[in-house]
């Protein structure tokens, strides 16, 4: 893709993210540049695809932008909006590479596998109905619709979304989630950010407008959001994700707070966390990059002297009376990492596996194959694709807590009485939070509809390794972590829990051939 840097060509109030974007594609050419000459620092390819994805959120959201300001909508759009009130951007389906590279997955047609589609489902019979008021508009009775507590809240003061221009230390955008939706909230904002797991598609977006006097439309987004939102910045290959990222970055235990955002999973240090993210609680010393507001005359400052330690509420970093809480507990900022993770590995394996059988044998993933009609060579394939979500379920190499975490919103509290329980009242959402995140070291997410979804040879495959690690069958390294107690706790949950698991954990006697180390 070519772009010509060319902000005129763009409405004036929309030519700052292009200036922005185009600022940032230029500074990828330079990086690359420099390392072809053997000047300049090493970036890693992490951090140069999140540099290229920024500048392309920037510039296809001037576009977008754009176009709207540019086509009001006919009287011949507006009879076509569906009578559940959703609107689909008909003008941004076509140009989404999914449909060309996943058909079978059908990413522009209609998400109904998600909990937007069903709150969408009870506006239009009646059964819910949201409300606007001052001074969150929608938001309040958005979140009781979702069944989204709001103990949940966290705060993220990075300019990351759609309207970065209202986004400041003073002004955080708000983010509420359950397992698997995020809603968005900004002071002063025109729409309210939406992001949803939908089972068959991944990722999903949508937007809600701040307006009264007007219907209610929950808006499909595509492009401007999947600009950022797709693991090769939509250059091919790729497939939606979530995305949880740090703005800073420590060395030797100083701060950079203009470098290039980085993603964080289980697998990132605590010490290297939520850069541009306000985080309440108690860390017991930890020192992390939260509740840090970038100096306005240095981009470098010793960890040390900006580390707040414990905080209890946010009332002295800006107001916090116009949200729903004064809190970004620390325990809700952790799930919400580890959910992104999951998640996205979670998406990975359906589009992939899918994928796999359909260059085989057109049709075949919407079959009910089982994991011993497979062809071998298929099965190896599939060991390849599926074992880092085993491993991402299994918390492997996940970071150790150095200090113990506590949370001071009531979500602690709120998770774990979500189960399920087995007959014991043990769950897989009981916390540690001395050493680790659970107690029990084996994701919820495996309940998710996203998981369920997925097709039966690859869930057969999951629960038949899980199986033999659980019940020792699997000594290897990586699973060494685990100790003799857990594997047995979460075996008995997973039992008591997860029927479909019992079943094939009863029967598994294929072995996967030998697990990659």
């Amino acid at each position: 893709m070519h772009l010509k840097n060319n902000p005129q060509s763009v409405p004036r109030r929309h030519g700052r993210r292009w200036e922005v974007g185009m600022r940032l594609l230029s500074m990828t050419r330079l990086q690359s540049a420099e390392r072809s000459s053997g000047r300049g620092p090493q970036a890693a390819p992490a951090v140069r695809a999140a540099l290229a994805r920024c500048a392309l959120a920037c510039v296809a959201t001037a576009l977008s932008l754009a176009g709207q300001a540019a086509a009001a909508p006919s009287a011949d759009a507006e009879s076509a909006t569906p009578p559940s009130g959703l609107v689909q951007t008909p003008s941004l389906q076509s140009a989404l590479i999914y449909d060309a590279e996943y058909p079978f997955i059908d990413y522009s047609g209609n998400a109904t596998h998600n909990d937007i589609s069903r709150v969408q489902e009870e506006l239009a019979s009646g059964k819910v109905r949201l409300e606007y008021r001052e001074p969150r508009g929608y938001l309040d009775s958005l979140l009781q619709a979702l069944r989204i507590s709001p103990t949940s809240q966290t705060l993220v003061f990075s300019k990351t979304s759609l309207q970065t221009q209202i986004i400041s230390p003073e002004t955080p955008r708000a983010i509420y989630f359950n397992d698997d939706t995020y809603v968005a909230w900004i002071q002063g904002t025109q729409m309210i950010e939406i992001s949803t797991m939908d089972s068959a598609l991944g990722t999903v977006f949508y937007t809600l407008g701040e307006r009264t006097g007007v219907p209610v439309h929950l808006e499909r987004e595509t492009l401007r959001c999947l600009a950022c939102h797709d693991t090769f910045s939509l250059q091919g290959g790729g497939v939606p994700n979530f995305l949880f990222l740090s703005s800073y970055t420590v060395d030797n235990g100083q701060v950079q707070t203009n470098g290039l955002a980085s993603e964080t999973t289980d697998r990132t240090p605590l010490s290297s966390r939520w850069g541009g993210w306000y985080v309440t609680g108690k860390f017991g010393g930890l020192l992390h990059l939260g509740n840090i507001v970038p100096p306005d005359t240095s981009s470098i400052v010793p960890l040390a002297s900006v580390n707040r330690g414990d905080v209890p509420n946010l009332d002295k970093f800006f107001d916090t009376r116009p949200y729903l809480t004064d809190k970004s507990d620390v325990v809700a900022v952790l799930v919400f990492a580890h959910q992104v993770d999951v998640h996205n590995l979670i998406i990975h394996a359906n589009y992939k596996s899918r994928m796999l059988l359909e260059r085989k044998s057109p049709g075949s993933s919407a079959t009910q194959l089982s994991w011993r009609q497979l062809p071998p060579v298929t099965q190896a394939r599939f060991e390849e694709l599926l074992e880092p979500l085993v491993r991402g379920l299994l918390f492997v190499d996940a970071a150790k807590f150095p200090t113990p975490m506590r949370g001071n919103s009531g979500y602690t509290k709120w998770f774990e009485s979500l189960g399920p329980f087995d007959p014991r009242g043990r769950s897989l959402r009981d916390f540690d939070l001395n050493t680790r995140l659970f107690k029990y070291p084996l994701s919820f997410l495996i309940y998710s509809k996203g998981f369920d979804y997925l097709i039966p040879c690859v869930k057969e495959y999951v629960y038949s390794r899980l199986a033999q690690i659980l019940t020792g069958r699997d000594t290897s390294p990586a699973f060494s972590g685990l100790s003799a107690r857990d594997r047995q706790a979460i075996l008995e949950i997973l039992k008591a829990t997860k029927p479909d698991f019992a079943r094939v954990a009863a029967g598994a006697r294929f072995a996967a051939a030998v697990p990659l180390q």
